[in-house]
């Protein structure tokens, strides 16, 4: 990475910040769990996508990790390659739906919006109840992601900007979600892996999985067939807390050259320990 070029956040910006903290690992399987009850973008992931397939699914989901830590930290141009390839790939992506019997793109605007709420509302959830975030601080990760929405090709206008807008999408998009039998499956695979993963790599996703899921709304929850209680959302949010003080102690997970870079900036200009997202 450039010295100068921090691409699309850098080391004054929230997400920077929050995306080096190793709790947010949870919010990727939250946001997974999420996006699953659309069943228009979980019919079109299952048609395409690699995470369903045993013998693929780790490679797939290692490319995942790849794309939002290239997205968070990466160069300018390291951000405009990665996109353009996504959107190319996207572009060649058909699904069908049988609710409507329509074959439709997989990069409509309506899907990639509500995958991209769906993992941004989640790293927000994390970041809030594991006390990484006040108010004002969720109100600029939510500002600032609309950046990393334009690298997937969504119009900055349709996207939430604000805790309030993000809630009001959310509000106006449950009377189109549910458990489709495609998300069976994708929760399945997250609550019991397989493939050639290591085991400790299985166990890391299931344990962090369950708490993804615990971290749901209720509403979500319960279309998952769970009790949607107040009492899970105290415990839950206790448990985030307890984890990100813990991983404070922990030393520095390995990771790719943007992501360690990013930790020396963030130590150099801070004074205080950065650690892995």
């Amino acid at each position: 990475m450039d010295g100068s070029d921090h691409g699309l956040f850098g080391p004054d910006s929230v997400t920077w910040r929050v995306h080096l903290e190793p709790v947010l690992g949870v919010a990727g399987m939250r946001a997974l769990l999420l996006q699953s009850l659309h069943p228009r973008v979980m019919r079109g992931t299952y048609q395409n996508s690699a995470l369903f397939d045993p013998k693929k699914a780790w490679a797939r989901f290692e490319r995942t990790v790849e794309f939002v830590n290239t997205r968070t930290f990466g160069s300018t141009a390291d951000v405009e390659k990665i996109g353009a390839r996504v959107r190319g790939l996207h572009a060649g992506l058909r699904g069908y739906d049988p609710d409507v019997d329509e074959t439709f793109r997989i990069d409509e605007s309506a899907g990639l919006l509500w995958v991209h709420c769906g993992e941004i509302a989640s790293y927000l959830d994390i970041a809030r109840r594991a006390g990484l975030l006040d108010a004002a601080g969720a109100e600029r990760y939510l500002a600032e992601s609309v950046r990393a929405a334009e690298v997937v090709g969504l119009d900055p206008a349709v996207v939430p900007s604000t805790v309030t807008q993000m809630r009001h999408y959310f509000d106006r998009m449950r009377p189109e979600l549910y458990l489709s039998d495609e998300a069976r499956i994708g929760a399945g695979n997250l609550f019991a892996p397989k493939g050639d993963m290591p085991p400790a790599v299985k166990l890391l996703i299931s344990t962090a999985a369950s708490l993804g899921m615990a971290t749901l709304p209720r509403w979500a929850r319960r279309m998952y067939g769970l009790p949607g209680l107040p009492t899970t959302d105290l415990t839950t949010s206790l448990a985030l807390r307890a984890l990100c003080t813990a991983t404070g102690f922990l030393p520095d997970v390995p990771a790719p050259p943007e992501v360690q870079e990013a930790r020396r900036i963030m130590r150099a200009t801070s004074g205080t320990p950065a650690r892995a997202g």
